[in-house]
């Protein structure tokens, strides 16, 4: 019988218990909390926006007043080079977006192997669901188009009412239509969210099983998963309502657990800037790519130390949905729930014989006379 979103949770916390530290294996650990980062299954807080910094000053300022005391002057002369360095940097980032979404793609489905089974191979992995992750790759291309494209629609009605009303010109005199379509716009970017949101989430939670235990590529994997939601939708909103609910609340536990690790790796960073501000160097094409090089190195290390406090919750996420979808989807049950082994027929018991009688003794012979 199916189980609700909430009944999965006890099930999935014994078993993310019992893969991690029954017994605890080192080697596992670590190789979880690459695969999580390979797979985009970070959940850690830590990361913040400030919109400040999206704002401009009113008081104008020289491209120079932006730069740290004794940046090397960038020659005028030499400005059509750094704009064509810049967008080599942003072809090169281009490049390798779509490199890590290829990875993520692979890795998505050996993590879901790792949790069903127990047991993580990051090897193995890559040979068995190398051909399976390069179509769920497709997908995920599709859906980040797609999600511009929808993004682009969401941003450009609210500023073509604006652009049509005159409120761009002069917000003053049209406050009404420009509240209006600063209302419609956070609308729109709320709505555009969620639903973007819980495609991804479906996609991650119920369409990998489906492309890996069937062999299906995606617009199939989809058509089969939208059959088993059709026969019970609600089930499936509150499944999406838990695990919104349950990933705020892992990333507050997980980020502050990472506070201490994360400190240990910043705060000696920021005292070699220190020291080295205080010894009298400066900032000369030496010291920025000496920077950008040892502040590079203590960013994947920052980062893989984060995704190894967030272990437990890179397992616990893919087991709770693998236990919800276990219960309405055969071909998953079947795996996370074996049948025990057949026992062997008994053999069937044959009476013991009597033993053989034995013949008669000869007549012993007469005495002679």
């Amino acid at each position: 019988m199916p189980i609700s979103a909430v009944d999965c949770v006890q099930p999935a916390i014994q078993h993310t218990r019992e893969q991690l530290f029954r017994p605890f294996h080192w080697g596992q650990w670590s190789r979880l909390a690459l695969v999580g980062i390979l797979a985009a299954e970070f959940r850690s807080g830590g990361c913040s926006f400030n919109p400040s910094a999206f704002i401009p000053n009113p008081r104008e300022k020289r491209v120079d007043e932006f730069l740290p005391p004794g940046f090397p002057h960038i020659d005028p002369a030499h400005l059509a080079q750094f704009l064509a360095l810049i967008g080599v940097a942003l072809l090169l980032a281009a490049v390798l977006l779509l490199l890590f979404i290829y990875i993520s793609s692979v890795f998505r489905f050996i993590l879901f192997d790792s949790v069903l089974r127990r047991k993580c191979s990051i090897g193995e992995g890559w040979r068995r669901w190398r051909r399976t992750g390069q179509r769920f790759f497709f997908w995920q291309l599709v859906f980040q188009l797609v999600a511009v494209v929808l993004l682009l629609v969401v941003v450009g009605i609210p500023a073509l009412l604006l652009f049509s009303s005159g409120a761009l010109s002069a917000p003053q005199q049209h406050i009404g239509p420009f509240l209006g379509a600063l209302f419609l716009f956070l609308f729109l970017i709320l709505v555009f969210a969620l639903v973007a949101g819980s495609v991804q989430t479906l996609a991650k939670d119920f369409l990998v099983p489906i492309m890996a235990l069937e062999d299906l590529d995606f617009a199939d994997g989809w058509s089969r998963l939208f059959a088993l939601i059709r026969q019970e939708p609600g089930r499936y909103l509150v499944y999406l309502l838990m695990k919104f609910v349950l990933s705020i609340a892992a990333a507050i536990v997980f980020g502050i657990l990472a506070i201490i690790p994360a400190l240990l790796i910043v705060v000696p960073a920021v005292l070699a800037v220190v020291a080295g501000k205080a010894a009298g160097l400066g900032w000369t094409v030496t010291t920025i790519s000496l920077t950008v090089i040892f502040g590079s190195l203590l960013f994947v290390i920052l980062i893989y130390v984060i995704a190894l406090v967030n272990v437990p919750a890179t397992v616990f996420f893919p087991a709770y949905s693998i236990y919800f979808f276990a219960s309405r989807y055969t071909a998953l049950d079947a795996l996370l729930h074996p049948a025990p082994p057949a026992a062997a027929p008994e053999s069937p018991v044959v009476p013991e014989s009597p033993p053989p009688e034995l013949p008669p003794l000869p007549p012993s012979p007469e005495p002679i006379g």
